[in-house]
């Protein structure tokens, strides 16, 4: 029996600003999907928050892209969007696009995250999930966890894993997708997921079998809706050990934090932070990026789990290197590189703010003609 592993995360509304989630909001969401548990449409769920985002678990047989599943999902998004404008949260269903779901809810504003696969005799499965940054904040971690030997032992010395892993790469512009083999596409790969602001990791294989490895949600919220709508805050679920990397070489990426975009307004870079399910709750400036590790092992389908993988206080250097990182940065101010360049402002509401003012601006080079002009005239007369 093939098993599908469905995360789908949508923020419908934080408390307070876009820090935290409300009990009441999350609790409506989980009512509504443990109901479809106990229907026999989904075989177990969980909920996670990291943030103000909503995160709903799901084990079924029904694969990817399902009208059920997804629609499991986007009733439980607008059953807690009801609570939220009740109580008057911030962005009360924000990630929520269109009043119409179509069948399928890629597209419409929730992040989606998928795999399939044949549960093995033991199927530990890790769910990382941020808050305050885009899709692309997991490329870096998932060329260590799959194409960085010094980073993954198990690429050396597992001969399931010495074969190494396939890569596919979307460019989030033209929705159009590359595989990629590593070791051999090595460089071809890093010379596309090194430009974060347009390609993404979708999913990884593994070159012995062609083994679904890890997938991550690559939906950007801002080239669905036109407009600036809120930052992405991406999940993603990866596998774990017997022909994967180890648990401790899935985290070990984390121990070193990196820059991110995001933060505040979407418009900032910061260091993406590791933290554990209780501290998932970003306030200073809005941020900095936090990232959650919920480790299930899946038994029959059923969720055994969530372990909180990042509360290990070895991840605690992690975290101050974190905060000096995002001190460092917000000197900065508005400046860049804190804010994000030019050609990223362009998906938020600067553009608002330059539109004001584009009639004001004159050709510098044909004022000073103008004025030659003028000077020339007036020693003529």
């Amino acid at each position: 029996m093939k098993l599908t592993f469905s995360v789908i995360k949508a923020d419908i509304g934080g408390y307070v600003g876009h820090s935290d989630t409300h009990p009441e909001v999350v609790n409506t969401v989980r009512s509504v999907v443990e109901e479809e548990v106990k229907k026999g449409n989904l075989i177990d769920m969980d909920i996670l928050t990291c943030g103000d985002d909503i995160a709903i678990v799901m084990t079924h047989t029904h694969g990817v892209d399902s009208e059920i599943v997804h629609g499991i999902a986007w009733r439980a998004f607008e059953k807690g969007t009801e609570v939220a404008k009740k109580l008057k949260l911030y962005g009360a269903g924000q990630d929520l696009l269109t009043d119409a779901f179509s069948g399928n809810i890629k597209g419409l504003g929730p992040g989606v995250a998928e795999m399939e696969f044949e549960e093995r005799p033991s199927e530990p499965v890790i769910v990382f999930f941020a808050d305050k940054t885009s899709p692309s904040a997991w490329n870096l971690p998932l060329y260590e966890m799959f194409a960085d030997p010094m980073n993954t032992a198990g690429l050396v010395i597992d001969p399931k894993m010495h074969d190494g892993y396939t890569f596919e790469v979307l460019d989030v512009y033209t929705g159009k997708a590359v595989k990629l083999s590593t070791p051999a596409e090595l460089y071809d790969l890093l010379a596309l997921i090194g430009s974060v602001g347009k390609y993404v990791v979708k999913n990884v294989y593994r070159n012995y079998d062609g083994e679904i490895a890890a997938t991550a949600s690559t939906q950007r919220l801002s080239l669905m809706a036109g407009q600036y709508v809120g930052k992405d805050d991406p999940v993603m679920i990866v596998r774990a050990q017997s022909g994967f990397p180890a648990v401790g070489e899935i985290l070990e990426p984390f121990a070193r934090p990196w820059i991110v975009e995001g933060w505040m307004r979407g418009s900032h870079n910061g260091p993406l932070m590791p933290v554990s399910f209780e501290d998932a709750r970003p306030s200073r400036f809005d941020g900095p990026p936090r990232v959650i590790a919920a480790g299930y092992q899946v038994a029959e389908g059923k969720l055994v789990g969530p372990t909180d993988l990042f509360k290990d206080p070895a991840f605690d250097k992690a975290r101050q290197s974190a905060q000096d990182m995002a001190d460092i940065l917000r000197r900065q101010g508005i400046f860049e590189p804190h804010r994000l360049p030019a050609e990223e402002m362009e998906y938020t509401t600067l553009p608002k703010i330059l539109k004001k003012l584009e009639g004001r601006f004159y050709d510098l080079e044909e004022q000073r003609l103008d004025k030659d002009q003028v000077l020339e005239k007036e020693d003529m007369d």
